[in-house]
């Protein structure tokens, strides 16, 4: 049925969902967006399913956004690269209002959209030799669309340490941040997240869904006026001379014209 993420669900009711682009490190194209707002949908409201643990095949969790899918927004008109960017929107949004423990199982390198994805689990296990890294400044890009998930979860001033630098940084930095829960000794990832998976099935499903929903009520850490701005900053910076350059030196394998 998907072509980008896999999803199976054991007895229990805990459905893997896994991101399935592993020759592209998990980086999210248009169709990966799109399936993953899809299966939160049917996920959320499956009353088989009790917990949703997101995790990746291959070397990495996730790359962040495809390039090449950002590439294309920038010979789009305005109307459609809002579009675009409403569609990631809307993704991360799903994700994060999922009515179902979603627990973030977290290995490899986890860049950009990556980190954002991590940062709308309820909870993250990674493993300790996994990388992190807010990267699009890099490409002349912003972390936009994620950047209320990721404010949300680190405070501003501990996003600040790396939301600009585009600097990589480890898996007890990123502890430290509050990306990460737990680092733990990667053959022993399984094992954690499963720890973390097997509390909630002694629980009532409709009070988990709605302690989350209070949660996110009280915590007041994101309204759709900013989740409006990161649409529209995001769809900016596709247009700018920066990006253009930034990607395009990716594709051309040189240094953008800002690099050492």
């Amino acid at each position: 049925m998907f072509e980008t993420i896999h999803v199976d669900t054991d007895a229990r009711g805990v459905a893997r969902l896994t991101l399935n682009r592993p020759e592209k490190h998990n980086a999210m194209s248009g169709q990966m967006i799109s399936e993953l707002t899809q299966v939160a949908a049917e996920l959320g409201g499956d009353d088989s399913v009790r917990v949703v643990v997101l995790a990746a095949t291959g070397k990495s969790f996730c790359a962040g956004g495809d390039l090449g899918w950002m590439k294309a927004q920038m010979g789009m008109d305005g109307p459609t690269r809002d579009m675009e960017a409403r569609k990631l929107a809307t993704m991360l949004g799903a994700l994060n209002s999922l009515p179902k423990p979603l627990i973030g199982e977290v290995h490899g390198n986890a860049f950009g959209g990556g980190v954002g994805l991590a940062c709308v689990c309820d909870t993250v296990i990674g493993a300790q030799s996994a990388k992190f890294g807010l990267t699009e400044t890099r490409l002349g890009l912003i972390p936009a669309t994620i950047g209320p998930y990721v404010l949300a979860r680190m405070g501003e001033g501990r996003a600040r340490r790396v939301f600009m630098s585009a600097r990589l940084f480890d898996a007890a930095e990123a502890v430290d941040l509050g990306i990460l829960y737990r680092a733990v000794p990667d053959a022993a990832l399984g094992d954690a997240v499963e720890a973390e998976v097997r509390p909630y099935l002694s629980c009532a499903p409709g009070a988990v869904a709605a302690a989350k929903a209070l949660a996110r009520e009280l915590g007041k850490g994101i309204t759709q006026a900013d989740v409006e701005q990161s649409i529209r900053s995001l769809a900016e910076r596709w247009q700018s001379d920066e990006a253009a350059e930034g990607i395009g030196a990716f594709f051309d394998k040189r240094k953008a014209r800002w690099m050492p």
